[in-house]
């Protein structure tokens, strides 16, 4: 796992469990559930879902209680059907009930985005049109929102400022010229030769000039109807066909299918992480 999402999940998961345990602990498991008792239990489907955030359940568990142990049914972005069983665990009763509400928290959030991500990637997998998740996340979160995203078969945009540059059009109040475009992507691709460079296009007039223009990667196209979007994937064509395009704004999952079929590259939907619905994930608990 790379370094930087662990150290995430780790912050993430101290968090969590502190503003539910506080000082305290769990006194209801404290109290009412001998010390020395041990189930054995499953995380399973209660509707249909991509499951996503196993690691980080495992982590939550094993962070109340090393001597839990988990077992995995199921792989980061699989599918399940209602009833379907996710994970096992078995352990001190007490310890995975104290674990069990938060790594639910992080399994069911998680989940719902890889599951929603799914469902719009289904929608287009008959073009070339891949799904693009944004930086309308949760604070804190972005690392493991984006990661569900991915197991849901989606593509990650860029992580934050550092790594790509996005020109929209608050921007372009300073100083709305072609040659101040030229002048910045000169400035960025001097200090930063590796990062792609996007620009928003709210017309196709816009279009017209960023195609023009030399080093650029991405054209955002920014609430186009269907009729414009053609329109500026004909304009490509003819005159920079390196130029990818992306299409942003009013995507759903009635019209994702649509703007995908008009021939853009990427469809990037903020709803992915800022919408999504968390899933019904439930764990059933025995005694061992």
């Amino acid at each position: 796992m790379d370094s930087k999402l662990d150290q995430r999940i780790e912050t993430l998961i101290g968090l969590a469990l502190e503003e539910d345990l506080d000082q305290a602990g769990d006194v209801t498991s404290l109290n009412f559930v001998p010390a020395d008792h041990r189930s054995t239990g499953s995380i399973n489907a209660r509707e249909s879902c991509v499951v996503s955030g196993l690691e980080i359940a495992t982590r939550v568990f094993k962070k109340i209680d090393s001597n839990i142990e988990i077992d995995f049914v199921v792989s980061e972005g699989t599918a399940l059907d209602l009833g379907d069983c996710a994970m096992k665990i078995s352990g001190p009763t007490q310890s995975i009930l104290t674990a069990e509400r938060t790594a639910l928290n992080f399994l069911q959030w998680l989940s719902g985005i890889s599951t929603l991500t799914r469902s719009f990637v289904e929608l287009v997998s008959h073009t070339k049109a891949k799904i693009l998740d944004t930086r309308k996340t949760t604070p804190g979160w972005r690392l493991l929102e984006k990661a569900a995203v991915a197991a849901g078969g989606g593509t990650n945009h860029r992580m934050g400022l550092f790594d790509a540059v996005m020109v929209k059009d608050n921007h372009l109040v300073a100083e709305n010229k072609a040659s101040a475009l030229e002048k910045g992507i000169r400035g960025v691709r001097e200090i930063h030769p590796e990062i792609k460079i996007e620009l928003e296009a709210d017309t196709l007039e816009q279009v017209k000039t960023f195609l023009a223009l030399e080093a650029v990667d991405v054209i955002l196209l920014d609430n186009m109807t269907l009729e414009q979007l053609r329109s500026a994937v004909t304009m490509r064509d003819e005159s920079a066909p390196t130029v990818l395009l992306e299409a942003s704004g009013g995507v759903n999952l009635t019209t994702a299918e649509s703007i995908s079929e008009t021939g853009v590259d990427y469809i990037s939907i903020g709803a992915l992480t800022h919408s999504a619905t968390a899933v019904d994930l439930g764990l059933d608990l025995k005694s061992a």
